[in-house]
């Protein structure tokens, strides 16, 4: 039956941005640039936590995860869109559509557990301090590396393996830049989408125990926080907290929202505009996030910059 499946669908049919070529054009440029800022900041803090020996503990050991995952979440769905879009072709095989409902739905998975894994590691950090060192050895962040990393491969396989067991009918035509799992339901033939809902469940009661988490790490984390008796204290715990509650506030935010929003027949502009709001804006937003409050950080990119710039300088002699 699944064969049946696989060899009745050759592939599907991206809908861009727009129908009119020079609108397709700018946006692609649009997404380039995004892509490219994305790239570039994501990069900068994993060589920045890499070579600057002060950012050596566990919370910018996960940041540097983040920023690697980060790059691969974007990476997932945009350069193809670019690709598609200056070719003006629209046409995607039935592998790479399956591959690319992979790759994306391990990445979202994989940063949620990610963002989880922060909120722990803030929550020791700033609730229990003395004993940081110890809760959080080398052991405990390798191990919250691996559960990550599984956690992300276990729902990008359930949730693609479910989706495309069913058939698939009509005109393989997904309103969308990307494979995107509701826009391939609505071509399921009947109920047969019922069983992807069961994984849809069970993934989402697991979202919401990650949600539950982070909400209880930092609720402990403010209540600290706002009995610590220095205003100064305070305002270095609120420091290394705020980057990391605004990118989990950015990530969940865009990630119900593309739960909640209407998936229309006939998708419009608008409704591909706020489709970035949770595959592009958070990779794109989450460095400049973290550098922007985090002064540690803004001195370690300063380095790798200047090192940048005296081997181009260096080369050029």
């Amino acid at each position: 039956r699944n064969m049946a499946n696989f060899t009745a669908v050759s592939g599907f049919l991206l809908m861009g941005f727009s129908a009119k070529p020079e609108l397709e054009v700018l946006w692609a440029s649009l997404f380039l640039v995004l892509y490219l800022v994305a790239l570039t900041g994501n990069t900068l803090i994993i060589a920045a936590t890499s070579m600057d020996d002060s950012l050596y503990s566990p919370m910018y050991f996960f940041l540097k995860h983040l920023s690697f995952l980060d790059i691969c979440y974007i990476s997932v769905t945009v350069p193809r869109s670019i690709c598609n879009s200056f070719r003006h072709t629209s046409s995607i095989s039935l592998w790479e559509c399956i591959l690319q409902c992979l790759a994306f739905t391990l990445c979202g998975s994989a940063e949620l557990a990610m963002l989880t894994v922060m909120s722990y590691d803030r929550y020791v950090a700033i609730c229990l301090p003395l004993r940081y060192e110890i809760i959080m050895n080398v052991n405990t962040c390798i191990h919250g590396i691996l559960a990550v990393w599984i956690s992300g491969v276990v729902s990008g396989v359930m949730h693609t393996s479910a989706t495309f067991s069913i058939h698939f009918c009509g005109a393989n035509v997904i309103h969308q830049f990307f494979c995107e799992v509701p826009q391939l339901l609505k071509l399921a033939c009947s109920d047969e989408y019922v069983r992807e809902l069961g994984v849809t469940g069970f993934l989402s009661l697991v979202a919401f125990l990650c949600f539950l988490s982070i909400g209880f790490s930092y609720t402990r984390i403010f209540s600290t926080v706002l009995r610590i008796p220095s205003a100064e204290g305070r305002a270095k715990a609120f420091a290394t907290c705020l980057p990391h509650l605004a990118v989990v506030t950015l990530f969940l935010s865009t990630g119900v929202f593309e739960f909640l929003k209407p998936h229309s027949d006939s998708p419009t502009a608008l409704d591909f505009l706020l489709t970035l709001f949770y595959t592009v804006l958070p990779p794109t937003l989450n460095p400049m996030i973290y550098s922007l409050r985090n002064k540690a950080m803004k001195a370690a990119l300063q380095k790798v910059v200047k090192r940048r710039k005296a081997t181009s300088f260096a080369e050029s002699l």
